[in-house]
């Protein structure tokens, strides 16, 4: 992962940042009081839930950091190009579904910050690929999990 270039917006290298600040600066030294305070209370480690659970928690933080810290340190922020002929990386894309009329809107962004419940989907994904280099206008063909699904681009921005 860490060879392969982490696609990221301006914005999405921001939250990154501010996350990996976030997950040192405040979670980590919480979850070390935590086990701090689970030690304290003493007993046998081995039935203590508390300090299990802390430890846990620790082991979630530090795998997060260490994920974001490697992302960070391969991200490459994707630039406008001012192109709004073909979908690329970065594209704000209006598509239909053939046989609707309602509008979705996506933006095409690297993996690492894809949030489909935000409307943000990965280069990587089925949608993301079928869109790929497509012009307004086009048809694309999507290999979903429940079956093709094809979708008109009505709009690159």
């Amino acid at each position: 992962m860490a060879n392969q270039p982490q696609y990221v917006t301006a914005e999405g290298l921001k939250d990154l940042e501010s996350r990996l600040k976030y997950l040192k600066e405040v979670r980590r030294p919480e979850v070390a009081e935590r086990l701090r305070q689970a030690l304290e209370e003493g007993g046998d480690l081995s039935e203590n839930a508390e300090y299990e659970d802390a430890k846990n928690e620790q082991a979630f933080v530090e795998g997060e950091i260490l994920r974001l810290d490697s992302i960070l340190s391969s991200a490459q922020v994707i630039e406008a190009t001012g192109k709004k002929d073909v979908v690329s990386l970065g594209s704000r894309v209006t598509v239909v579904e053939e046989g609707t009329t309602d509008k979705e809107i996506y933006f095409l962004v690297g993996s690492a910050e894809a949030n489909p419940s935000e409307g943000k989907i990965s280069l990587e994904s089925p949608l993301g690929k079928a869109m790929m280099g497509a012009k307004k206008g086009e048809k694309v063909l999507v290999n979903a999990p429940g079956g093709d699904i094809t979708f008109i681009i009505k709009e690159i921005a």
